[in-house]
């Protein structure tokens, strides 16, 4: 079996770079001048299964190891290295464990880049966290005010692991508190984690709705509205409730 280090991920991972295809990912996730993802790096052409391959196989990488790959200029290396990090949390036995990876990602939020790496780890690592250290609430509270807003998204998408959990009241004040956000991806995380709510109390979804929709960003309504049945949809979308 092959060594587990950091260079031999290295050297398999990008033998399966495909540079046409990194032009797509690069349109895709927007990495263009001025755009959100501006001068990231695609190794294109590796697939969300293949990633997860990469995860499983070196899920023993130490965290020093980790810590070298997650400030990767490779968009599918700091995805593979934030997938070990949730690997490695589900998989503490300790709190000072959890506390170490929960702190390595907070200390790593620079490279958290990308709509894709905040949504499959903020949930599972920093909401998690929160719901067995509820004093690190406050850490949601510093990020939704956040310039960056890949911290920004942190913030909501985090709530996901509380909405999971039947609470919403957080996730309700998050989205309320970046409802005069400017960013789309911002507006697009607010409405999924309504639609969340709406999908276990849509009781709830609505009370919020008819106290904010006409104000709420068009595309934050469009995403929390989605699967309402259609003619309750179109009111809300023609601001007739």
């Amino acid at each position: 079996m092959d060594s587990i280090n950091l260079g031999n991920f290295q050297e398999e991972f990008r033998k399966l770079a495909n540079p046409e295809r990194a032009k797509f990912s690069a349109y895709y996730f927007k990495t263009g001048k001025g755009q959100y993802a501006e001068g990231d790096v695609f190794l294109g052409g590796i697939s969300t299964p293949t990633v997860k391959n990469f995860i499983k196989k070196y899920k023993d990488l130490p965290l020093s190891e980790i810590a070298k790959m997650v400030t990767s200029k490779y968009h599918e290396e700091r995805s593979v290295a934030l997938g070990i990090v949730v690997t490695k949390y589900q998989k503490a036995k300790t709190d000072d464990e959890k506390t170490l990876l929960y702190n390595f990602y907070l200390g790593n939020t620079k490279y958290i880049n990308n709509w894709d790496l905040v949504d499959v780890t903020a949930d599972k690592i920093v909401g998690k966290y929160i719901e067995e250290n509820p004093k690190e609430i406050k850490i949601l509270d510093k990020f939704v005010i956040s310039k960056s807003m890949w911290e920004r998204r942190i913030s909501v998408m985090s709530t996901f692991a509380f909405i999971k959990s039947g609470s919403f009241d957080k996730t309700l004040e998050i989205v309320e508190k970046l409802m005069g956000d400017k960013e789309a991806l911002i507006h697009k995380a607010t409405g999924w984690m309504l639609r969340e709510i709406g999908k276990r109390d849509m009781n709830v979804e609505e009370k919020f709705l008819k106290k904010y929709y006409k104000q709420m960003p068009r595309t934050m309504l469009r995403y929390a509205i989605e699967k309402f049945p259609e003619d309750l949809r179109k009111s809300y979308l023609l601001g007739k409730i």
